[in-house]
């Protein structure tokens, strides 16, 4: 699954040449909209059992996606892309909302934000294996930092919260799907637009979570508006507009260099947790993000990459 020999990362730093700007606000975009999703899913997850809430989701997702499709008249992908869509689709858009919103009903949000953010280390080995990124130390030593950032930001959360074996595997198995998922997705943005990557990886994961409609429909009749006004919120901008926007940043650099872009998410969630629900953050919760920040610039700052196979 070695990535083609015509597809070259760019740089999304803004203080180095090359800079694909258009990437650096896309970038920007997924960051912003993956943060706020904590925020919607925590207030429709009480009306919303995981897998209804999936779907829920999912399915705001898709006629969104599918309406864009139409209208810039994207057609079907090329048939080399289908199997990373398929994958990414049932592994990410599937599986992992599934089970991450199973897993945060089990154990306390910083239990889970510190497990779930193992997957940016994940997609780092994995595509320096078999994407053939290789393993820069810059990029390497950027994670170690942001994932203890995000440690400090979980143990800060995790204060008399709760915790079981069924929720952290949940949240693990949620994170090595997301991980798989990226790596899959990589090769097939080299075959279809970003668009249609998202999009039909989206249809694909719809489908997977149709077994829970029944419950979805019942949910959605008791539910009060602004629950339900949630999953129309996720499905437009955290999946719609986001999964997009980070398939287009992804066709245009390297798969560990994103990955480790989503270490700043928990420091966006501090500030969007303390703006939007009234939540003080405690002083290590700063920290915290401020480690992720800071490993976020050392890894971003990587420019250095092993000739593509």
């Amino acid at each position: 699954m070695a990535a083609s020999t015509h597809s070259r990362p760019v740089s999304l730093d803004p203080a180095k040449p090359g800079i694909d700007r258009r990437a650096l606000a896309a970038v920007v975009v997924t960051l912003l909209c993956w943060a706020s999703s904590f925020v919607a899913i925590r207030a429709a997850a009480r009306d919303f059992s995981p897998g209804a809430l999936a779907l829920g989701r999912l399915l705001i997702g898709s006629i969104s996606l599918g309406v864009i499709c139409l209208v810039r008249r994207e057609g079907w992908p090329a048939r080399a892309a289908w199997r990373g869509i398929v994958l990414s689709g049932v592994l990410w858009f599937g599986l992992y909302m599934v089970v991450l919103n199973w897993g945060e009903q089990e154990v306390d949000a910083g239990t889970a934000a510190m497990i779930v953010n193992i997957g940016p280390i994940l997609i780092a080995l994995l595509s320096g294996w078999l994407l053939k990124e290789g393993f820069p130390r810059r990029l390497l030593a950027g994670m170690a930092v942001s994932f203890g950032g995000a440690v400090v930001v979980g143990i800060s959360m995790s204060e008399g919260g709760h915790a079981s074996v069924l929720g952290v595997a949940l949240c693990l198995l949620g994170a090595m799907a997301y991980s798989a998922a990226v790596i899959w997705q990589k090769p097939a943005l080299q075959h279809a637009s970003a668009l249609q990557v998202t999009a039909f990886g989206c249809f694909v994961g719809t489908i997977t979570c149709l077994p829970f409609a029944g419950h979805l429909v019942a949910q959605v009749a008791k539910a009060p508006p602004l629950a339900t006004a949630g999953i129309v919120y996720l499905g437009i901008f955290p999946t719609a507009v986001a999964f997009t926007t980070w398939a287009y940043a992804l066709a245009r650099t390297t798969a560990g260099k994103m990955g480790a872009t989503t270490y700043v998410v928990p420091a966006m969630v501090i500030v969007m947790s303390w703006l939007a629900l009234g939540e003080v953050p405690r002083p290590l919760a700063f920290a915290g993000g401020l480690l992720c920040l800071l490993g976020v610039a050392i890894s971003r700052g990587w420019q250095k990459v092993r000739p593509q196979t």
